[in-house]
């Protein structure tokens, strides 16, 4: 779940439409395993892991794991829903609650009870005992903020949706755009949450006219418009508020020199919604016996507890907890905006449709 700062920071994932010719044979079901001894796992680009806790599973279970990442989460996951029968590896991980019913509407993974899944926490089993996914990792899509540029101009930063359409915050937001990226639809959901189906559009205008700024993508909007991130200062950034996750400051201060005590990034917790990630066997897998125990490794508490620092996220399993260095800087959000993934794949298209009318022109 994670596009991280100049270095690492938080997990944001496009959706941008892409084609792509199917490739391999569509011979081999997805349990045959065979005597491959490479496993491959598609995923987003911002996957990443410790050398040594990947060699310990490599060791352990006698698979070296090729790694075939696909751009943002969006467009992989189109790309795994155009080669579905005809994969181009055997584990998908990055899938999202967003997109989650996309994915399983279109028939791209095979049904697998990971190892461990028992320590998974329920809340987070979206798919339940169909088992076609597992939750990986999770984290909150929030609106951050510049410490730095509310104290010296005296204000309070914001704390809720209602906040940003105060005149206070006018020409201080910058967001990515609906269509084009996780967070930026995250975002658009967690305000269809809030607000409900006869409400968000309401609340859109009165963000655009309080000058909310859009943007494609993550990168654009935190590395380039937002005043309070490394990249954001080097390239001159205006805007002090951005849509992020949760676990931006502790990127922004891990990965500073010197590292300060606290991040110069706030979080406003009451704009925040939950995003889970989700790895799951993809259908025709050449290597599904690697796979299945790729993705039994991937909630294990060995990598559960790597991920933090990885790709700045949080565990989803009961027996992991996140690094000291992590937790230090970490925002706790105790009650995100959630919703339903049918409730999602019922209404996501057309509220795309309508944010982009209502927003864009």
């Amino acid at each position: 779940m994670s596009k991280k700062t100049s270095t690492v920071v938080a997990v944001a994932v496009g959706l941008g439409l892409v084609t792509l010719s199917a490739c391999g044979s569509s011979s081999d079901a997805a349990g045959s395993g065979g005597d491959s001894k490479t496993v491959t796992l598609v995923s987003h680009d911002s996957w990443a892991v410790s050398k040594s806790v990947l060699a310990d599973f490599e060791k352990s279970s006698g698979y070296r794991v090729k790694v075939l990442k696909d751009g943002d989460a969006g467009e992989a996951v189109n790309k795994a829903i155009l080669s579905k029968g005809n994969p181009q590896g055997d584990v998908f991980f990055g899938v999202d609650n967003t997109l989650l019913s996309r994915a399983l509407d279109n028939g791209v993974f095979a049904s697998y009870k990971a190892k461990g899944l028992s320590e998974v926490k329920g809340e987070y089993q979206l798919d339940g005992r169909k088992n076609r996914v597992t939750p990986i990792d999770t984290g909150s899509i929030c609106v951050n903020y510049d410490k730095k540029y509310f104290a010296q101009h005296h204000l309070t930063p914001p704390a809720s949706f209602d906040d940003l359409t105060k005149a206070a915050y006018k020409n201080l937001l910058v967001t990515e755009n609906a269509s084009t990226s996780s967070p930026g639809l995250g975002f658009l959901l967690g305000t269809a949450a809030e607000y409900g189906d006869d409400g968000w559009q309401a609340y859109w205008k009165k963000l655009k006219v309080n000058g909310v700024k859009v943007v494609d993508g993550w990168e654009q909007a935190y590395n380039e418009e937002f005043s309070g991130s490394a990249g954001g200062r080097k390239a001159g950034g205006e805007r002090p508020l951005v849509v992020s996750y949760a676990s931006s400051p502790p990127a922004e201060a891990i990965y500073a020199d010197p590292q300060p005590k606290t991040s110069p990034v706030g979080v406003a917790k009451g704009t925040c919604f939950r995003q889970i990630e989700f790895a799951g066997l993809l259908d025709g897998a050449k290597n599904g016996k690697g796979g299945q125990a790729l993705i039994d490794f991937l909630i294990s508490k060995e990598f559960q507890q790597d991920m933090p620092l990885n790709m700045f996220v949080d565990p989803v399993t009961k027996n992991a907890t996140a690094p000291a260095e992590y937790t230090k800087y970490a925002v706790p959000v105790d009650d995100p905006e959630t919703m339903a993934p049918r409730t999602i794949a019922d209404h996501r298209d057309d509220w795309v449709k309508s944010w982009t009318s209502l927003v864009l022109k």
